[in-house]
């Protein structure tokens, strides 16, 4: 490659172009589809083999399948997909959580889906996803919109860029308010994002900052007689999350020749969260005589204890007819920082043309957490009143916390794509992995710990053109992620701990090791005017030493443990075809997810459990949350000043959380559908619409298992089914403006 043509660099992955020929990529124009953007819409509708479950039923935290793999913003679920935003890590390093939310979707410019590979490091054990954001020579111009729709829905998009002949600058903002289509669950987001890049033929340097401040609410799931009186009920609340983000990078770049390039990324973080969540608890007047007057703290068997305060005495009852719930609250406040900088050499071989990358990595954090459970009054809404009596269990099952996490997570990686015959090439990844988790407890000395977990992953894809129009492809990776400090500090069955409340004892965990092979062919070709576009992929990932979050025998705690082995295995098909103005798209896939080790668990609101609250698991049993098929069609079409489309997502059932053992009714299948549209007015102005699941369905996208025959259901009177389900959206239409210059 001669110097002169040296493209501008902004690494966006460890391992440069690696699997970038199967990756699945999306770029800004499919995220602004309806006429705002929407990063994770545009992922299911676009791509078979991802779904999203609304476990927490908010639109901006939802759970991100992926082949069976999740990423997800909440603690507690098993997290399997490496995240980068910029070459940054995207995870959140105290659970690896990826909180969607604080993304600037204005200004992403790519969505890449890769999958298992190990050079992108620790949690891609079902693959990567990667955020590039816009710069101002790839976004030039001024676009303005702004939108409004059903239940409180508006939006309001800012982006301008602009380039020189060596500078250049971006900059978007937005806001965004919901007001919810479920009772009491408003949410507002700010988002900020700017660059700054200076691009030479053999230099270059951008700077990117971004900022969000956003405020969620999402209150979960409801017993199914509930929704069946009212799709907009909620069980309990207040579910809040706050979000304040902040993120610095550097991503400077120099050729070292003529056929070499060193690229880096360099970021410091700062996320300070705070939740609060009013739950239902099993707390009521203790039965025995020499505790009358008290209060009592039940198990699922049955068992009582004396519910104790801060002040190390037994708490009185103190509400005649009134129910007991709780007030969860956290802070979590975590730093984090980071470098990238990896190497990429491009030289003619004999067989074609080699591209080696080598690179290291390095991430660090040190977070502040903090947590309490206050003793609350369920009101008639189900909302939670507070009544000033923090909740300390001498047994450490509900009591405050503060800890202080630190982890220092390194990698060293090589990427090679060598050419070994005409037509065929293998793409070589090596990685090694090296992570320090601390864990100080700042009360007592329980939740001490120090934990370190290392491992050499390799992996190797054959690519073989079998003419210019078939590829074929067959390839085997390794790939791990180590227990978090979320994990780690919650992985005591006998000391189980809540969502926002999870640090109650230290036992070890074992890092997850993913196996993984996958196949596919791939081609295109020309068919009465059409251009199409096809591809097939099957693919085998076993997992060994899974880690799961298990319910306890208290109701609304579990811990996390490992779960022997499980396996994700499934087909995908794909095929685009485009013929002038229409553009066609449709998809299906197969997602078969199950545990493969034999094993007991705490069930206690399962109605299958035994009368230790518990449920057999078999080989072969699926593993919940996950829809075992899937298949996505689009149709577009773009005349002259106007634009048509619209899309079908359609799925199977999917086991409820806490049925591991199979037993209980799946959630049911569905096929929801959309439309949008846009028509230019005058000068820069496009009106645009979209609706959202156009025949209104009732639809279930998540669900789990939870005690209702405490809580007085009004709209409910005498409802036992513990059944609980997170409801999808019901028709929402929105409509808007937006302006080009």
């Amino acid at each position: 490659m001669a110097p002169a043509t040296l493209p501008a660099i902004v690494v966006t992955a460890p391992g440069g172009e690696i699997d970038e020929d199967e990756a699945a990529i999306l770029t800004a124009s499919d995220i602004n589809r309806i006429g705002t953007p929407d990063v994770l819409a545009s992922l299911a509708r676009n791509l078979p083999g991802l779904s999203l479950s609304d476990a927490q039923n908010n639109p901006w935290q939802p759970n991100l399948v992926y082949r069976g793999f999740t990423a997800s913003p909440l603690q507690g679920t098993a997290q399997g997909l490496a995240t980068y935003l910029d070459g940054a890590r995207f995870n959140q390093s105290f659970g690896d959580t990826v909180d969607f939310d604080l993304l600037p979707a204005a200004a992403i410019e790519t969505v890449t889906i890769k999958s298992a590979n190990p050079v992108y490091g620790l949690n891609a054990l079902g693959g990567a996803v990667i955020f590039a954001t816009k710069t101002g020579r790839t976004a030039p111009g001024l676009r303005v919109s702004g939108a409004g729709g059903r239940y409180g829905r508006a939006e309001a998009n800012v982006e301008a860029g602009w380039a020189g002949e060596h500078a250049s600058a971006y900059i978007a903002v937005s806001e965004n308010h919901d007001g919810g289509w479920r009772l009491f669950s408003p949410s507002t987001l700010y988002n900020g994002f700017a660059d700054i890049g200076w691009d030479a033929a053999r230099a270059g340097l951008h700077i990117k900052a971004i900022g969000a401040d956003t405020n969620l609410t999402g209150n979960g799931t409801s017993p199914v007689e509930l929704l069946a009186v009212s799709r907009r009920a909620v069980f309990t609340h207040p579910d809040n999350t706050r979000n304040r983000y902040a993120r610095v990078s550097a991503h400077p770049w120099a050729a070292l020749g003529d056929t070499t390039r060193i690229e880096a990324s360099v970021y410091f973080q700062r996320l300070r969260q705070a939740t609060l969540n009013g739950d239902a608890a099993d707390i009521e007047g203790c039965d025995d005589d020499d505790d009358a007057g008290l209060l009592c703290l039940e198990t699922a068997s049955g068992d009582a204890t004396r519910l104790i305060g801060a002040d190390g005495n037994a708490v009185a009852e103190t509400l005649e007819n009134g129910s007991y719930g709780v007030l969860n609250r956290s802070s979590t406040r975590t730093n984090t920082a980071g470098l990238l900088v990896q190497m990429t050499d491009r030289r003619a071989v004999p067989a074609g043309e080699n591209v080696l990358t080598i690179g290291v990595s390095h991430d660090r954090s040190r977070t502040e957490f903090r947590s309490s459970t206050e003793l609350g009054q369920l009101t008639d809404e189900r909302s939670v009143d507070g009544l000033g009596t923090i909740v300390t269990q001498p047994d450490g099952a509900i009591a405050p916390v503060s800890l202080k996490a630190r982890t220092r997570y390194s990698g060293v990686f090589l990427a090679d794509t060598l050419p070994l015959l005409r037509g065929l090439k293998a793409e070589i990844g090596l990685r090694w992995n090296d992570a320090r988790i601390l864990l100080d407890d700042r009360i007592g000395t329980v939740l001490d710990g120090r934990h370190r977990f290392s491992r050499l992953n390799p992996g190797i894809e054959f690519d073989y053109a079998v003419t210019d129009a078939v590829s074929v492809r067959a390839g085997y990776a390794e790939t791990n992620r180590n227990p978090t400090p979320a994990e780690l500090s919650c992985a005591d069955e006998t000391a189980p701990c809540s969502l926002t409340n999870f640090f109650v004892a230290d036992p070890p965990l074992r890092q997850v090791v993913a196996k993984t092979w996958e196949a596919g062919l791939s081609g295109n070709t020309g068919l009465s005017g059409w251009r199409l576009q096809w591809s097939l992929s099957g693919y085998r990932a076993n997992n060994h030493d899974d880690i799961q979050f298990i319910a306890s025998a208290i109701r609304g705690r579990a811990y996390f443990q490992n779960v022997g082995a499980t396996r994700r295995q499934g087909v995908e098909v794909d095929l685009s075809a485009r013929r002038g103005d229409w553009l066609f798209h449709a998809g299906y896939a197969l997602t078969d997810a199950t545990f493969r080790t034999p094993l007991i668990l705490a069930s206690p609101d399962n109605p299958s459990a035994d009368g230790d609250g518990q449920i057999a698991v078999r080989p072969g049993d699926r593993l919940p949350g996950i829809p075992q098929h899937r298949g996505v069609i689009t149709i577009d079409y773009t005349g002259r000043g106007f634009s048509l489309g619209g899309d079908m997502q359609a799925q199977s059932g999917q086991v409820l959380v806490g049925d591991e053992g199979n037993v209980q009714p799946s959630t049911r299948a569905f096929a929801v559908f959309a439309v949008r549209g846009s028509v230019a007015l005058s000068g820069p102005l496009t009106l645009f619409a979209s609706i959202s699941n156009l025949f209104d369905k009732d639809i279930a996208t998540f669900g789990a298992f939870g005690e209702t025959t405490e809580v007085d259901l009004v709209e409910a009177p005498g409802a036992s089914d513990p059944r609980s389900l997170g409801p999808g959206a019901p028709r929402r239409w929105m409509a808007g403006l937006r302006a080009t210059f």
